[in-house]
């Protein structure tokens, strides 16, 4: 629907599709200036009362003969508002979208279009080091809700001219502003055009859970992968430096978080403290990551299988075998530990901060102690669970730790039901599903080990130089 030059026209449609007198933040202020009516509409909490009454001042101050000239927006803003961010439209949907994003409309009679006027001062907390990033050393900033706040720190780091971040919008009801990140001399030109055409053409209703919300709706994947099809991160440094390497990078407005395509199993075993420190310690640490990993995922089906042939453990050995009876399955113990971790996990996210810990804590011991005494566990089912629960704290990726707690629990199933045959086919079936995942853009997730690059994976598992890291073509 398009403007007329009459007001109440105009007034009209607008009423017809907002609720201006129902809901009680939609404002609508009326000016009479020298005969001419001008109507403000603005929404209370993005538009600060100093900055409709500089408005307001401006539009008064104009003299009468000034008046006399103003038949368009466009005629307003050359004569009256042109020291503010102002633009005009035509379109009385396009108006509506832009009020309730938080900018103020400015209707007059005799024009058939309106000024559209950026007046928005977002609510947002402080920038302060996520909680599940931290790092030993670096910049202590995080991603906001706000999304220009979160493109200005990553912008902040790359000064570039060759940053574009490309807005649009998706959701039919929440109309939520997406903006992609890339650097247009370094990205992947047929990456970024399937990611582009799948976000354009995405049908939702609301991204009001933000940027998981947008990753279903993309993938469409089966319900049973639990892997990540992208990586995300709270850090603006880690972003900055994913664009720097010809990533694209994607933000949601009102989510803290950025979203890294294309992204595979291998960059989720990166971590930002391997480049604030020398190389040689960076390997190290990237190594110990590595052998951790290795052994959250085979720790426990493994120990299952060395006690079902504990005639095959040598004398020298035995201190790995329980010395009780194991009155429940080895590996259905382990199952319930599985269980019992997330559950304390749970109990201490939904504990007020001071108690958390402490209950956590003493949960797990009082719990572990009686466990053993009444027969249900056996001190090493929790002594090698406890290795697992925290090594699983190492990963920098909490859907990735889920996706290996899966495999392990397979595993499991496979090494207590079937013996060494059933942990060789779960470990078969958990290497067939990272196969033929696909990233959020499409890639196979093991790249660049499957299809294989060396270049591109020798700079995922050591910490090389950044200035090599990003020379490398991974695509």
């Amino acid at each position: 629907m398009k403007l007329t030059s009459n007001l109440q026209d105009n007034l009209h449609q607008l009423h017809a599709i907002l609720p201006i007198g129902k809901s009680f933040d939609i404002l609508e202020k009326v000016l009479y200036i020298h005969g001419r009516t001008f109507y403000l509409y603005f929404i209370d909490g993005f538009a600060k009362d100093t900055n409709i009454e500089y408005i307001r001042r401006d539009i008064f101050a104009l003299p009468q003969e000034t008046i006399d000239k103003i038949h368009t927006a466009e005629d307003l803003i050359r004569h009256g508002i042109s020291s503010i961010e102002v633009s005009t439209e035509t379109d009385i949907n396009e108006l509506v979208k832009a009020l309730l994003a938080g900018q103020t409309i400015l209707l007059f009679d005799g024009s058939s279009s309106a000024a559209v006027i950026d007046l928005r001062t977002y609510p947002t907390r402080g920038i302060n080091e996520p909680e599940k990033e931290k790092t030993i050393r670096g910049a202590r900033d995080g991603f906001v809700e706000t999304i220009v706040f979160n493109t200005s720190l990553i912008r902040r780091r790359i000064r570039d001219p060759h940053l574009i971040f490309e807005m649009m919008n998706i959701g039919k009801i929440s109309n939520t502003d997406v903006a992609i990140g890339y650097l247009s001399n370094k990205v992947d030109k047929k990456v970024l055009k399937k990611v582009k055409d799948m976000l354009s053409h995405l049908q939702i209703n609301s991204l009001t859970m933000g940027d998981q919300t947008l990753i279903e709706s993309v993938n469409n994947e089966t319900w049973f992968n639990p892997f990540p099809k992208a990586r995300y991160t709270e850090r603006p440094d880690v972003a900055a430096a994913q664009v720097a390497e010809g990533k694209i990078v994607i933000l949601v407005d009102n989510s803290p978080t950025a979203i890294i395509v294309p992204t595979g199993i291998f960059d989720f075993l990166q971590d930002v403290d391997d480049y604030y420190v020398p190389i040689l310690t960076g390997n190290y640490l990237r190594f110990v990551r590595h052998i951790i990993f290795l052994v959250n995922l085979f720790l426990t089906p493994a120990y299952v299988l060395i006690v079902q042939h504990e005639s095959m453990i040598p004398s020298s050995l035995s201190f790995l075998l329980p010395d009780d009876p194991l009155n429940v399955p080895l590996f259905i113990q382990f199952l319930a530990l599985e269980i019992a971790v997330d559950g304390l996990k749970i109990a201490s996210l939904n504990t007020p901060s001071s108690l958390g810990t402490s209950l956590s804590v003493i949960g797990g011991l009082i719990l572990g102690e009686y466990a053993v005494k009444t027969g249900w566990l056996v001190p090493h089912s929790i002594f090698y669970m406890s290795i697992v629960a925290l090594s699983s704290f190492t990963q920098p990726s909490i859907e990735l730790s889920y996706g290996i707690k899966f495999m392990r629990i397979l595993m499991l199933l496979g090494a207590g039901l079937f013996g060494t045959w059933g942990f060789v086919i779960a470990i078969i079936l958990d290497f067939v599903l990272l196969a033929t995942t696909k990233s959020f853009s499409g890639q196979p997730y093991l790249y660049p080990l499957l299809p294989f690059n060396w270049s591109a994976l020798r700079t995922l598992i050591f910490r090389t130089s950044v200035q090599n890291k990003q020379n490398v073509n991974k695509h």
